[in-house]
């Protein structure tokens, strides 16, 4: 059994976010980290490690420097990376991305009992389209907004988040399920790991090594192959200092009050 996760190397977004003039990010002017929620795949799978023995491989699209981070999700304990990267994949929307990594999955080999991972949305988008989207190119079940899931003799029974409330849904492997924050916390890498990252496999894949995929073709990778058009793109003015109330008697509650009726809150 293999557990397959999909991660995002995306800006911090703490910070100043630089745009290129044709509208995608300048990448190479930002700090960056890891996706929160696909730190949230990651944990999932690593948990599915500790209780199966299953190989857990990471693997993700981006430049050669997303590299760093991909070493640090295998000191984290992932036995596997594969760095999914070139100038002919630059650029790509959902669209063409999900082509790109359904691809890079099947390279790797998705066999009967195996499980695909992936975070609920990264937050440069924030469009929550690539997962299911991947689910759809590999035409295996799909389930999104998983909060908890169990697997038992090739089914999976997932606890998917509402609006409203959660629904139980079971479906049978191989899947793809996309993981929210409240599924668990993240572990930190360890000393351990730490020392062992570099020892473990780390491939990449470029055009020449996916071509030969059904999925991989001109017209449907990179900017050529995205159907998405982004008109502009900018960073959004910084929100202004909060003003605080102290106290806790009549005058500060009226005052309180006032300051949310001027502001149409209440």
């Amino acid at each position: 059994m293999k557990a397959i996760v999909c991660v995002k190397q995306v800006p911090d977004t703490s910070g100043k976010v630089a745009v290129n003039p044709d509208g995608t990010l300048n990448r190479a002017s930002m700090q960056t980290i890891t996706n929160p929620d696909d730190l949230n795949a990651v944990e999932a799978a690593l948990q599915l490690k500790d209780a199966t023995g299953c190989k857990v491989v990471v693997v993700t699209m981006g430049p050669p420097p997303a590299e760093g981070m991909l070493r640090e999700l295998l000191a984290m304990g992932a036995d596997e990376a594969v760095l999914v990267s070139s100038r002919e994949f630059g650029g790509s929307d959902t669209y063409a991305t999900s082509q790109i990594l359904a691809a890079a999955i099947n390279k790797i080999g998705i066999e009967d009992e195996d499980i695909v991972l992936c975070g609920r949305q990264a937050i440069d988008g924030d469009t929550a389209q690539v997962g299911s989207q991947i689910a759809e190119k590999l035409e295996i079940p799909q389930v999104s907004y998983a909060a908890d899931f169990k697997i038992e003799g090739g089914k999976v029974t997932v606890k998917r988040m509402l609006e409203d409330g959660y629904m139980t849904i079971q479906t049978s492997t191989p899947c793809l399920l996309t993981c929210i924050k409240e599924l668990n916390a993240p572990r930190y890498m360890s000393l351990s790991g730490i020392m062992d990252c570099y020892a473990k496999p780390l491939s990449v894949y470029d055009y020449n090594t996916l071509k030969d995929d059904p999925l991989i073709e001109p017209d449907t990778i990179g900017l050529k192959g995205s159907p998405t058009n982004i008109f502009k793109s900018f960073t959004p003015p910084q929100k202004g200092k909060g003003k605080m109330l102290e106290g806790a008697d009549k005058a500060t509650c009226e005052s309180l009050a006032a300051e949310l009726l001027t502001k149409h809150i209440i």
